[in-house]
Parts: C-alpha cells; sequence; structure tokens
C-alpha cells in the first residue's frame, strides 16, 4: 500500500515537472559519427529616439523693433516602425514657462516652435510641458551621421514688444530642456 502511494506520488511531481517544461523549437542531435541539432534565435529591441545637433541660441545686441528669432536644425532619430516621436519642450521658467531670467528683474517670455523637417524658419507653436505628438523622422541613423545630415528644426523667437521691455545692458538667460519619447 505505502509502495502504491509513492509509485502515484513519484508519478504526480514526474508529470507536473513534464507540464511545466516549456516547449522549444530546437532539435537535438543523435548519438553517431556525426550529430545535427538547430536552434531557433529571436531577437527585438525597444522604441528608441535621440535628439543631437542642438547649439545653445544667443540673441546678442538684439533689435527691439524686429522680432529675434533662431532657426536650427537638429537630429531627432526614432527605431519605430513609423519612425515617430513626440517632443515635449520645457523651459527653466515657472512652472516648465519658457522665460529667460536675470535677478529680480521681471522674466522674460520666448517663444518656441517645432517643424520635423530641417531648414525651416517657422513651424508649431510648443506649449511648455505639452507633448506635440504625431511627429516623423527621416534620419537614418541616431546621430545623422549618415543620411540627412539632419530631420528637425527648432525655432526660439523673442518678440520685438518684449524686447522693447527689457533693460539694455543686462543678459537674461535660462535652458530649454528637449524630451523626445517614440511613438
Amino acid at each position: 500500500m505505502i509502495n502504491q502511494l509513492r509509485k502515484t506520488l513519484l508519478a504526480g511531481i514526474a508529470g507536473s515537472l513534464l507540464l511545466a517544461t516549456p516547449a522549444v523549437a530546437s532539435t537535438q542531435g543523435s548519438f553517431g559519427a556525426t550529430s545535427t541539432g538547430s536552434l531557433t534565435i529571436n531577437a527585438s529591441v525597444p522604441g528608441r529616439v535621440r535628439i543631437s545637433g542642438l547649439s545653445d541660441v544667443t540673441f546678442t545686441n538684439a533689435d527691439p523693433s524686429v522680432d529675434a528669432t533662431s532657426a536650427q536644425n537638429v537630429c531627432v532619430w526614432s527605431n519605430t516602425s513609423t519612425r515617430g516621436y513626440n517632443i515635449t519642450a520645457t523651459g527653466s521658467g515657472a512652472a516648465g514657462a519658457f522665460t529667460l531670467a536675470s535677478g529680480a528683474l521681471p522674466p522674460v517670455p520666448y517663444s518656441v516652435a517645432w517643424a520635423s523637417s530641417s531648414g525651416q524658419t517657422s513651424g508649431t507653436s510648443l506649449i511648455a510641458a505639452s507633448a506635440l505628438t504625431g511627429q516623423t523622422s527621416t534620419a537614418t541613423n541616431s546621430d545623422c551621421s549618415a543620411g540627412p545630415a539632419a530631420s528637425a528644426s527648432l525655432v526660439v523667437s523673442i518678440g520685438s514688444a518684449t524686447l522693447q521691455g527689457m533693460d539694455s545692458g543686462v543678459t537674461y538667460n535660462g535652458t530649454l530642456t528637449l524630451l523626445v519619447a517614440p511613438e
């Protein structure tokens, strides 16, 4: 009786171990003068993006009678099937506002625009800390060292009315952070 119980218990454990073994697509070789086996290899990568080619913006001795604008070509790369991405811009002002500061002086607002092609001097206005979705890249590698030299345009502007309100001889500064995510 005890032997029968042991056999049943061992058979149950062995059966559960066989069920727990994952299915594999590999084939094992047989014993002989030669032996051949095969296996399946799978690979995947997660969605990734990269932004590069950014340059600091400096408006020196800007003429306050006209808007000061700086447009630059940048590289945005995405490895998704659509080459899609979104971009979120955040300034260093309060709550991520696009503002420049100089001590106790009032902050100076600026605007930011984005175009998903290079060579542009205007684009879609970005809202601080809000993603601009539906962008696509033409970049063929992550730093645009091959293929197109740039894949997007960043445009930063300070309006003439704002420039007229700035104190002369004072340097205002701030940081613009661009966050790119795959789509």
